[in-house]
């Protein structure tokens, strides 16, 4: 299946794509949630939308896309978990995976604006594979890592390399700036994507290709960043988990290209869609 949130923002419904037609299963109730998910609520809407075919409402064209889960408990973020991404930034190649959390409040949908935070002159992008979790995980084992996968989504980890890198501390505070994790446009369950390990993923800034890496060099892979992960932390369902980005990020450039109103950033992986976001200036509201 693929899950779809829609409607405005902090209002929205939930819904799901079937040949890539948009219906409302708002009528199943809840949200994308952790309590969906640790309530086997895949198996019960699919269910739903088989017993509905033909009765659900189309969504209307046109109509916001919000991130395809909700809120979830924390978002987790592998860096440096491309060997090329790592040798741009002048980076090591990382033994164990390096783990940052971005917060929960810079969660937008697949096509809203990104916000240039107050003060910010070095914002900048990367297209990443993010795996949902399906299930309660700890000191879970790398065989069995993908049974507590629910499915994966399209993230763009928008993050401030002046804030990460030059302000003292961990990288987090210039990662979990609002507006810095578009996710979407939708979650893929697990059977629709064949080879989660062999995906091309790309993105581009005002049409220009920035980036244009594959899954398959990832330095740790899927079954190893869940499985490692719960060794240090409860897993909940809903939970998010960005995989890393491949080369061609702005700081990656000489000299480095970061972000400036106007500019308009588009990005993709096979199996999960596109997204577009468009760069704006903070204002205060």
């Amino acid at each position: 299946m693929k899950l779809i949130r829609w409607g405005a923002a902090d209002q929205e419904k939930i819904g799901v794509i079937v040949n890539d037609t948009w219906y409302d299963t708002s009528a199943f109730g809840g949200d994308y949630n952790e309590q969906f998910f640790n309530d086997n609520g895949l198996e019960r809407l699919a269910e739903f939308v088989k017993a509905n075919e033909g009765k659900l409402n189309v969504i209307p064209s046109g109509t916001r896309l919000g991130s395809p889960v909700a809120r979830p408990s924390k978002i987790l973020c592998i860096g440096l978990n491309y060997a090329d991404h790592a040798k741009e930034t002048g980076a090591a190649i990382p033994s164990e995976p390096i783990i940052f959390m971005k917060s929960t409040t810079s969660m937008v949908g697949p096509f809203d604006d990104i916000v240039i935070p107050k003060n910010s002159v070095k914002t900048d992008w990367e297209v990443e594979l993010a795996i949902v979790i399906g299930k309660k995980a700890s000191y879970v084992d790398e065989a069995e890592a993908l049974d507590y996968v629910a499915g994966y989504v399209l993230h763009n980890d928008v993050s401030e390399r002046e804030f990460q890198l030059e302000r003292n501390g961990t990288w987090d505070k210039g990662k979990g700036c609002d507006t810095f994790a578009p996710l979407g446009p939708f979650l893929a369950t697990k059977e629709e994507i064949a080879d989660v390990d062999n995906l091309r993923i790309w993105l581009t800034v005002n049409g220009q290709k920035m980036q244009d890496g594959n899954t398959s060099n990832f330095i740790f892979n899927v079954p190893f960043v869940v499985a490692y992960l719960s060794q240090f932390m409860t897993l909940l369902p809903g939970d998010v988990i960005s995989t890393g980005t491949p080369a061609g990020v702005g700081l990656g450039f000489n000299p480095p290209i970061y972000l400036k109103e106007g500019d308009v950033v588009e990005l993709g992986i096979d199996g999960l869609g596109t997204s577009k976001q468009k760069v704006k200036n903070y204002v205060k509201n």
